[in-house]
């Protein structure tokens, strides 16, 4: 006959220990690894294999450690845990540790029935780290069970990767590219939607009618929607050319997956406001319909929209949880390490003779083209229009994006209307700065206008092809110059072109320039988005494998398919604006690649690079690019330009150079017909746009969540999982007792560096499927940051990391086994004597499990989960006096100050292993105690939502596991020695 075991009970199978899980049955137990993962879970059939009821083995009096044993086990135990007990079910589980800014959101998030959220972040602070906390939260506590991520293609795969190796979630990406493959392998009448319960979905590709009615359909309960300000359109958008066509689609798509009122939805954007109120409202509609008719001038309006509406800048969160958030002290305070600031320098170049007559000849054909076509009627001349534009760009761009624009058809030639030319004309040779079509926008833009170039560009091209090389193109040999610059002072600089010829050409012409130890990689839209990521990565491993040797160098030569959504900072610190954008905000969007959060330099070099006397680049960089700097340096904050009137500017500088020449005056720009109305709407426009940015930032802040309240959840999640220091501290001594070779440089950051070739087959193993099994098969140094934010191949100090979890199991493991071969940093019993106590004190490190009861919109959900703490007493077990909680966690830094003889220690920890059983009223009591502290924790976090919380449930399961117990000796004279705290009632420690 077989036993019956109860949810939370442990059980002995298949070689090791096992929590049953609630929903087991008689005849099939579920069954999680003691101290494991929802990814260890297994199904056990009784009937057929060795099940037999398990109970946790105290202690061997003969097994005994030193002074830190106790410290390094408690902290082995803790970052093991994937299942804790507290409100927050995720952060056990997931490998990242979320910054405490970050868990704003969340705490918005946990407070609604159904979620709806707009977070506006600014660029780099970590909007995808939020998104997924919320979304790992939703789908642990079962309030979400699908979910699809909708972004830019070339975005899918970096949130794919984001997904899987910080939340732990493996989503399929569903682009064009990959449809057909997981369309093949669907049953008959099946949904890929249905059949892939997490997915990460083009946002261009699931707008058409095929695939949207299909999505809709079957669309997940949970849904994130990054650069969500491309998806709504403003009420004009009729007026609008292509991006706005788009905008609308995909605005009516959310609108149609918003319209599922029980659907969770948070929309990402760095920029929800960009200067169009009926786009914003349209955006706030997406979230909530209520909101976009929301009077947010009045206090009430603001207020139902702060519970809805997260944007912080930089500034905001720098420095967290401190005195100035209105905390008593800074004992939580938090500082994320964001570039201090940008060290920004405008470069001029002037050009080579031979380029200048060139440009000149441009300069008269473009001025005839035009003439003769303002004859022929509107369509003809805005074709004209924008094939000059396209040839005055690529020719200040390289000798070999003006050749290729020289020898191809322009885009709008094909058009049938002027309407049509400027709709097919405008995304190739403007820079919008809502342009989310980046794909294929840094192709070299045609010039001729029919198939066959005519015999004059024909000649332009092929005088264009004879001045490449730093001879005759003298922006070439400038960057040159920059570059060695910049590497010289140990900066790996990213170099920002327009078009894709011109990427090619400097990969070709700087290889072998910029000295041996530089290595050199191009990424454009040639390649596919997951082969851009891949070629960055090679890039960054060829020069790891250089070594430490300081001379190596990465330079990547990159497009604009580069500029949005890619994180860079971990491999690159100073951006080359090689080609000037027409729009500022792209230069700002270049930069944010790599002035981010996880950015290791204080200070990242910007260079802009500008022809003197091209015509061009002086007069874009003096009215827009000035302009913008000046006003992000009055208010502190980024100021989009409308596009409408970088338009405007551009429009006049072009014409201008028409009408003067490369030699006009500036004068000359602004006495044009018209031209003087451009820039006074400009000053006009965006001091409008800098006004309404900075009163939405006082408008709109976070006021939702007082950071007291954000205080007193990171309190309590440090205390049940560990802190930094704790993490860092254990991972330096046990890497140290496993014969790692360790140095710690204490230069103050915290990092240190480990080399693992001497430490046990097991741990190497564990070490490398974490960083790479190369890394430690040649027994390279592993850096271990103190920052979260780490590159591949480094280890973050944190109790999420992979690779600290690899220590942690491996010290845990030995630890309780007994006859495990090889060094065992933590044991499970020690005695120490020590001035720290002024009688004999015993430590108990105590492992509880509890039965929650999690009520949720799908029905009431049944967890186990696990939780480590202290409880220290003074004196024999039979007449303990608990100590409160900061003395029971005190007695871990307690160091010896005499020896303890073997035979005495043994006697002694032998006492209180025997009387273990006398105790367990106390633990049970305790555990109790520790349930009802649980419950409130979570009531206090869902405290807005009354349905949420109602039948919650948290029952401790007994008996709890004592897995260490430390005996504590009192140095003689023991009358000299301050007791460690006056005995109390208090519940114990949290461990």
């Amino acid at each position: 006959m077989s036993l019956t075991y109860t949810a939370g009970s442990l059980v002995a199978a298949r070689g090791r220990e096992w929590v049953v899980l609630p929903n087991s049955a008689p005849d099939m137990l579920v069954l999680r690894p003691l101290g494991g993962s929802e990814d260890d879970i297994a199904a056990v059939f009784p009937a057929f294999e060795d099940v037999r009821p398990a109970e946790f083995a105290p202690p061997n009096a003969e097994d005994l450690g030193d002074q830190r044993a106790a410290g390094l086990l408690r902290t082995a135990l803790r970052v093991g845990f994937r299942s804790g007990a507290g409100p927050f079910r995720s952060l056990a589980s997931i490998a990242v540790e979320p910054r405490a800014y970050q868990l704003v959101p969340l705490l918005m998030a946990l407070r609604q029935r159904t979620v709806r959220l707009l977070i506006s972040d600014d660029v780099g602070i970590g909007k995808t780290v939020e998104a997924g906390l919320i979304a790992t939260e939703l789908l642990a506590q079962g309030e979400a069970t699908r979910l699809a991520v909708l972004c830019s293609p070339a975005l899918a795969e970096q949130w794919q990767g984001e997904l899987r190796e910080k939340f732990g979630i493996d989503a399929e990406l569903v682009l064009a590219s990959t449809v057909s493959r997981l369309e093949r392998g669907l049953e008959l009448g099946q949904s890929l939607f249905d059949r892939h319960p997490f997915t990460i979905i083009s946002t261009d590709f699931i707008k058409s009618t095929r695939h949207r009615e299909d999505f809709v359909r079957h669309c997940p309960d949970l849904v994130i929607v990054d650069e969500a300000h491309t998806c709504v359109a403003a009420d004009d958008h009729a007026r609008g050319g292509t991006s706005s066509a788009a905008n609308q689609l995909r605005y009516e798509l959310l609108r149609r997956v918003s319209d599922k009122a029980d659907r969770h939805l948070l929309l990402l954007t760095a920029t929800p406001h960009s200067g169009k109120e009926s786009a914003f409202r349209n955006l706030l509609g997406l979230v909530r319909p209520e909101l976009a008719s929301l009077d947010l001038d009045s206090p009430a309006g603001r207020a139902k929209l702060a519970e809805h509406f997260v944007a912080r800048k930089r500034a905001d969160v720098r420095s967290y949880l401190t005195r100035e958030d209105g905390l008593a002290d800074d004992s939580l305070a938090e500082r994320t390490a964001f570039p201090s600031d940008r060290w920004t320098k405008d470069e001029p170049y002037k050009l080579t003779p031979a380029y200048r007559a060139l440009l000149d000849d441009a300069i008269a054909y473009a001025r005839d083209r035009v003439e003769a076509a303002g004859e022929q009627g509107s369509r003809e001349a805005r074709i004209a229009w924008w094939s000059v534009i396209a040839l005055l760009r690529s020719m200040v761009s390289s000798p070999a994006a003006a050749a290729q624009t020289l020898k191809t058809r322009s885009e709008s030639a094909a058009a049938r209307t002027a309407h049509e030319a400027d709709v097919l004309g405008a995304p190739v040779a403007a820079d919008s700065a809502d342009n989310d079509r980046l794909e294929g926008m840094d192709v070299a833009p045609g010039a001729a206008e029919t198939e066959d170039a005519g015999s004059r560009l024909l000649e332009l091209a092929q005088r264009a092809e004879k001045l490449v090389g730093p001879g005759e193109d003298a922006k070439l040999k400038a960057l040159t110059r920059h570059l060695k610059h910049l590497i010289a002072e140990g900066y790996h600089p990213i170099v920002f072109c327009r078009y894709i010829p011109t990427a090619d050409y400097l990969a070709k012409q700087l290889e072998g320039k910029l000295g041996k130890k530089t290595k050199i990689a191009a990424v454009t839209g040639t390649l596919s988005p997951q082969q851009r990521l891949e070629r960055i990565e090679q890039l960054a491993t060829e020069a790891a494998e250089s070594g430490d040797d300081p001379a190596v160098r990465r330079v990547l030569i990159a497009t604009d398919c580069l500029s949005e959504g890619v994180n860079l900072q971990h491999h690159f610190d100073a951006v080359v604006h090689y080609d000037l954008a027409w729009n500022p905000t792209r230069h700002d969007q270049r930069e944010g690649r790599v002035d981010r959060y996880g950015q290791k330099r204080d200070q990242v070099r910007v260079i802009t690079m500008y022809g003197e006397d091209n015509g061009i680049d002086g007069k874009v960089l003096e009215v827009l690019f000035k302009k913008h700097r000046q006003i992000k340096k009055d208010l502190g904050i980024s100021v989009s330009v409308p596009d409408e009137t970088a338009s405007g500017v551009t429009d006049a500088v072009v014409e201008w150079l028409l009408l003067h020449g490369r030699q006009g005056s500036q004068e000359s720009l602004f006495d044009l017909d018209g031209g003087q109305e451009s820039f006074a709407r400009v000053e006009r426009e965006w001091a409008s746009a800098a006004e309404r940015e900075t009163t939405s930032r006082s408008k709109y802040a976070q006021r939702a969540i007082h950071p007291e309240e954000v205080a007193r959840e990171v309190a309590a999640v440090r205390a049940a999982l560990g802190g930094a220091d704790e993490v860092r501290d254990f991972a330096l001594e046990a890497l140290h007792d496993l014969d790692a070779l360790v140095r710690d440089p204490l230069d103050g950051t915290g990092d240190f560096t480990a080399q693992v070739g001497g430490t046990p087959a097991g741990l190497q193993a564990a070490l490398g499927a974490a960083l790479g099994n190369r890394l430690v098969e040649e027994d390279r140094e592993i850096p271990f940051r103190a920052t979260p934010a780490v590159a591949r191949g480094e280890a973050a100090l944190v109790r999420t990391d992979p690779a600290v979890g690899a220590v942690a199991s491996y010290v845990l493991d030995s630890a309780l086994d007994v006859k495990a071969l090889g060094p065992r940093p933590a044991r499970r019993c020690g005695v120490v004597t020590t001035d720290a106590v002024a009688t004999r004190t015993t430590l108990l490190l105590v492992r509880y499990r509890f039965h929650l009861t999690l009520p949720s919109r799908t029905g009431e959900r049944q967890l186990v989960a696990e939780d480590a703490r202290l409880l220290a007493y003074e004196g024999l077990p039979q007449r303990a006096r608990w100590l409160d909680d900061d003395a029971a966690t005190n007695l871990l830094t307690a160091r010896a100050t005499a020896n303890t003889h073997e035979q005495r220690a043994r006697n002694q920890i032998a006492r209180d292993l025997e009387a273990l059983p006398d105790l367990a009223d106390r633990l049970t009591e305790y555990g109790v105690r520790l349930a009802a502290e649980l419950d409130a924790s979570h009531r206090r976090v869902r405290k807005a939502n009354e349905e949420i919380v109602r039948g919650l449930k948290v029952v401790p399961q007994e008996p709890a596991d004592v897995l260490g117990v430390y005996v504590y000796m009192p140095s003689q004279p023991a009358a000299s020695v301050s007791p460690a705290a006056p005995a109390s009632t208090a519940t114990g420690a949290e461990a």
